[in-house]
């Protein structure tokens, strides 16, 4: 049981002492994600994390005696699937809903939990149009992932600073990829810098000396990729077989083991923006680690960002239950309460002090951020001083 759910419990639940939570309807609680397939491996850390969460709180009582219970779909990192996926979400009456992975499958589904009036709150899909496709008092979608909007202006700063200023893009043809390379753009545009080179390929290739060897005919000095899967190492790979010594920036993927494992020595040096380094950097973090090795019976999370994310992204939703104190539970007061929480949330990733608002759906900002460096086939902070930063979880500017 984590203690800081437990002085929440405290105030709100004991008064419920007397009612068994077995004996109360359920609050149905959606949850979406790749689970099988190309993506399952921020996938299943995602899953894990919210039902690390939904654990922790039910053993104290759930939300007012109510037991949460998690209705599960897997999407298989496929948008009409999906699509399909949520319908059956929709239809089968959840309160809320917690997921994707894919900024493509989450942007085919956003209508229907807005149709619907179901909040969804996102831990892992980072494009930056899915928070943006409808007006903020309007809109249902939240999100506690970190959008590509800061992610890339952080590693183009980063970069800039570090004297690599031309910059060849490798972006996949995906809807993650279409978004993070019109970010990177707009993030160099801001620095009166334009990519010498840009690279677009499908999901699945196996091979892009061509594109490398353009982009350093072109004269680059840094790749920046855009991709999930194992892209990221093809890219990697092909610059080792072609002697082309330059680094290698990305968004978080970088740190996934399709690019970690496949790539091997190629990836070691690889920069990348986090918001949670597995590391017990501090008590929450040290917590939050060893329960889950424990829960989960693993040694190293395969992506820890996904885990850490989809625990806040539950509490997140917890802490805007208990701002319902009738127990009249409706999407729209459950968008409400999101929009207006006033009880702050100490999380793994970050403190969170009224991280929603009417206008505003995303809960992380660009000061949560830190550099994320491959070394030693483990993902580790850049810079020692980010390393000490870690130390005090950020709150949201």
């Amino acid at each position: 049981m984590h203690p800081r759910f437990q002085c929440l419990a405290a105030g709100l639940i004991l008064v419920f002492s007397g009612i068994a939570v077995a004996q109360q309807n359920p609050v149905r609680i959606g949850l979406i994600g790749p689970f099988t397939g190309p993506s399952a491996d921020f996938g299943i850390p995602m899953l894990n994390g919210v039902k690390h969460a939904v654990d922790e709180i039910n053993a104290v009582g759930g939300y007012l005696g109510r037991p949460i219970e998690l209705v599960i779909k897997d999407d298989t990192a496929n948008p009409d699937v999906g699509r399909k996926r949520s319908e059956e979400l929709a239809s089968e009456k959840v309160l809320a809903t917690i997921g994707f992975c894919n900024t493509g499958v989450a942007a085919k589904s956003l209508d229907v939990f807005q149709k619907n009036q179901i909040p969804l709150i996102i831990p892992c899909a980072t494009g930056t149009p899915l928070t943006a496709k409808y007006p903020g008092p309007e809109s249902y979608i939240f999100r506690n992932s970190a959008k590509d909007g800061i992610q890339a202006p952080f590693v183009v700063d980063d970069i800039v600073k570090r004297g690599w200023n031309k910059v060849a893009i490798f972006a996949d043809t995906t809807g993650y990829g279409d978004a993070g390379l019109k970010d990177v753009e707009a993030a160099l545009a801001a620095k009166k810098l334009k990519p010498v080179y840009v690279g677009r390929f499908a999901i699945g290739v196996k091979n892009l000396t061509a594109e490398l060897e353009a982009a350093r005919a072109a004269g680059a000095n840094v790749v920046f990729s855009y991709t999930v899967g194992p892209e990221n190492a093809v890219i990697a790979m092909g610059r080792k077989e072609l002697n082309w010594k330059v680094p290698q920036v990305g968004a978080w993927t970088l740190s996934f083991p399709f690019f970690i494992d496949g790539a091997k020595a190629a990836a070691d040096g690889a920069l990348m923006a986090q918001t949670f380094i597995a590391e017990p950097s501090n008590e929450r973090r040290a917590a939050f680690l060893t329960a889950y090795a424990r829960k989960y019976k693993v040694s190293k999370i395969p992506v820890p960002m996904a885990a850490a994310q989809g625990y806040d992204a539950t509490y997140l939703l917890m802490y805007a239950l208990f701002g319902i104190h009738n127990g009249q539970l409706t999407g729209p007061t459950l968008k409400a309460a999101l929009e207006s929480m006033t009880r702050t949330y100490y999380g793994v990733v970050a403190t969170y002090e009224k991280p929603f608002s009417v206008q505003d759906k995303d809960a992380v900002t660009s000061n949560m951020l830190v550099m994320g460096m491959v070394k030693n086939s483990a993902v580790t902070f850049a810079y020692p001083g980010d390393a000490k930063r870690n130390l005090f979880v950020q709150r949201k500017q």
